[in-house]
């Protein structure tokens, strides 16, 4: 029979083993929601951000024109993202669209800010709590009137303007842009920005400079 002495040595490594246990659980959870997190903060293989972004001419409204379809934005048409400063410098971020079968506007508040000083074209996106994801604008016309976004893989990509549509030659440069870096063209979706050309008339955004 174990004596006293024996009983409390064992339970006292049986607690340093679990203390290791749990330390190391503690640890590989750390370590996992690094990579993580670099993962989602990452870019498409190819996908350099603009290397200037005048974070207070980026503000305003944007039209989504066209986009790679996502659960989060599914059966949604009209869709704005409007951009305003928040007061701890990063950007407000107000995704709106319509969804049919809802029959009502759905609206969704998130927040955004830049990665790096020196990327300023490559910002982290955040619509849930501490998850964040990667916006990366890798073309912004001069006048800020498009831009290219895409997420952290090939699977996201937007294609935004000032207008709810574009011209054909703005287009047809963007599909050509997203085939050559691997993006799956042939599952973009055209957004219907139909109530929203309503609103605004139907002006469309000038055709790409050819500067």
């Amino acid at each position: 029979m174990a004596t006293f002495f024996e009983k409390l040595i064992v339970e006292k490594l049986s607690f340093e083993m679990l203390s290791v246990e749990k330390l190391s659980i503690k640890k590989i959870g750390l370590l996992l929601s690094c990579a993580l997190l670099a993962s989602c903060l990452g870019r498409p293989e190819g996908v350099t951000p603009v290397e200037q972004l005048d974070t207070q001419r980026y503000l305003g409204t944007w039209y989504e024109v066209v986009r790679l379809d996502h659960s989060f934005e599914r059966g949604l048409s009209n869709v704005t993202a409007d951009y305003s400063m928040r007061e701890d410098g990063g950007l407000r971020v107000i995704n709106r669209g319509y969804s049919a079968e809802e029959g009502d506007w759905q609206q969704a508040e998130g927040r955004a800010y830049t990665i790096e000083e020196d990327q300023p074209g490559h910002l982290k996106v955040s619509f849930f709590g501490p998850f964040f994801g990667s916006y990366v604008v890798f073309e912004l016309d001069s006048d800020y009137q498009h831009a290219f976004v895409a997420g952290n893989t090939t699977g996201y990509l937007w294609l935004l303007a000032r207008t709810p549509t574009v011209s054909d030659q703005l287009r047809e440069h963007f599909l050509q842009r997203a085939e050559a870096l691997g993006f799956a063209v042939d599952d973009l979706i055209f957004v219907d920005q139909g109530l929203n050309e309503s609103a605004v008339g139907t002006d469309v955004a000038p055709p790409l400079s050819s500067d």
